[in-house]
């Protein structure tokens, strides 16, 4: 913070790491002025110039970032709400350490889990013959990976965290689900692809409890997020106004928050090396990241932080047998 009180943020910060003749390490970390997508081309067109000994410009030179703000046509007056809120919560921000809650002293682990295609492909053939014999008319004729594995972590997640919860009043208590959708290809004009700057939209579900612990779970799951998705397409910035009350349920430890996609292709950002050996999101324990496998072709890894004694449950009786329902 500057002497006049005036608050500084870098667009990105950049840090490389390198281990004699093991490897390296790139760490990005970066504000939300600008989106995982442009983090996404950033980094592509980066590794393109490195790879090429910055000869090859053929990516930057096709694809140039836009920096023109002028492409988003504010027609709801979002600009205005979204200044004031910010400045609202900025007025409270305290500078210095963050002081410790008891959450910190609490074992923590973090961890990867991989699905595989069949594992991905079984989720889809369950969930849409299931929806048919429910509902033949309005089952839909594909489910995306997204939409099935989502619903799979998040029931996942809510069972091994309340799996000693019977209480009637807690079980009639909402879940959240939160989730960003890129904006580029969606409004009523066009948008470049490479538009640098935030463009996304939240995509909000909210469940009972007992409707995601119970038999139907992943199967409320699947339908609630599906239609929250075909809403979006449908007006992707209906009740942007209203996105600050959203984020007062972040308070609430009752949300799972999605971050990344698949469709970044984390692993094929090649600085000259060959293809990365890991790729790791850093989150919070309520956010999942999501990208491709780097080990199995057309599966997905999901990176998730949860206590150490919901860990081993959230395995063996959420995933691995909720794995083996879906393929019997």
């Amino acid at each position: 913070m500057h002497d006049d009180d005036t608050f500084v943020f870098p667009l990105l910060a950049l840090q490389v790491t390198v281990f004699p003749n093991r490897g390296l390490c790139i760490a990005i970390t970066y504000c939300h002025v600008m989106d995982d997508r442009c983090c996404s081309h950033f980094m592509k067109t980066w590794s393109s110039i490195c790879r090429s000994g910055g000869v090859d410009l053929t990516l930057l030179e096709n694809s140039p970032p836009c920096f023109d703000r002028e492409v988003l046509r504010d027609t709801k007056g979002l600009e205005t709400i979204f200044l004031r809120d910010y400045f609202e919560a900025r007025s409270t921000w305290k500078v210095g350490p963050i002081p410790k809650h008891g959450a910190d002293d609490e074992d923590y682990v973090k961890a990867t889990i991989t699905f595989g295609r069949d594992d991905i492909e079984s989720m889809k053939k369950w969930a849409l013959n299931r929806w048919k014999k429910d509902d033949e008319f309005q089952a839909p004729q594909y489910l995306s990976k997204f939409v099935v594995t989502c619903a799979f972590m998040w029931v996942s997640l809510v069972k091994a965290k309340y799996r000693k919860d019977d209480d009637e009043v807690a079980e009639m208590k909402e879940e959240y689900f939160h989730f960003a959708a890129d904006c580029r290809d969606r409004l009523e004009y066009p948008i470049p692809a490479t538009y640098f700057g935030n463009c996304l939209t939240i995509c909000h579900v909210a469940l009972k409890r007992k409707d995601l612990k119970g038999e139907g779970g992943f199967m409320n799951a699947v339908k609630a997020i599906a239609k929250t998705i075909t809403d979006m397409k449908t007006e992707p910035l209906k009740g942007a106004e209203n996105w600050k009350e959203l984020f007062m349920m972040f308070l609430s430890g009752r949300i799972a928050i999605v971050t990344g996609s698949p469709k970044f292709t984390v692993y094929e950002t090649d600085f000259g090396f060959g293809k990365p050996t890991k790729v790791e999101m850093v989150h919070p324990r309520m956010c999942v990241s999501f990208a491709e496998s780097g080990d199995k072709e057309g599966g997905l890894e999901l990176g998730l932080v949860v206590r150490s004694e919901e860990f081993k449950y959230y395995i063996s009786a959420a995933i691995d047998q909720g794995l083996v329902t879906l393929k019997s």
